[in-house]
């Protein structure tokens, strides 16, 4: 079964929409759109923290077959995406950091990123599971 009709394989693509994803994030916290509370970072923590014990769960269970070739480059990229999340989610969290200042929509950027890139390359992990090439 051959899904991808592009030229770049889904994790390309998953990391392109998580950077436009960010900087837009950026953009609309230094705006005053988006606002960051603590309620956010911690379901966004939480969320990451589920993906990661379940991709440890799954990958500890889970036999190679004929999807390892790429199983193994969609989970470096989630296991990214998910360490981002928690990384910037506890920096936020932790760190009273203006909202409004710079380094705060930086932080806020980056928290977005990498949550797009979780969500993203799950998509792409579900693709490789169903055997899309």
């Amino acid at each position: 079964m051959n899904c991808n009709q592009y030229k770049f394989n889904c994790t390309s693509i998953a990391v392109i929409v998580s950077i436009i994803i960010g900087v837009i994030a950026v953009f609309l916290t230094l705006m005053g759109t988006l606002t960051v509370g603590t309620p956010l970072l911690w379901v966004l923590f939480g969320i990451a923290v589920g993906f990661l014990a379940t991709v440890l769960l799954s990958s500890r269970l889970s036999k190679a077959d004929e999807r390892t070739n790429c199983l193994y480059p969609v989970l470096s990229v989630l296991l990214t995406g998910i360490l981002g999340t928690i990384l910037f989610s506890l920096i936020l969290l932790l760190v009273d950091v203006a909202i409004a200042s710079v380094i705060g929509a930086i932080l806020v950027g980056f928290l977005f990123l990498f949550f797009t890139l979780t969500l993203t390359t799950a998509a792409c992990l579900i693709k490789c599971l169903a055997g899309c090439k």
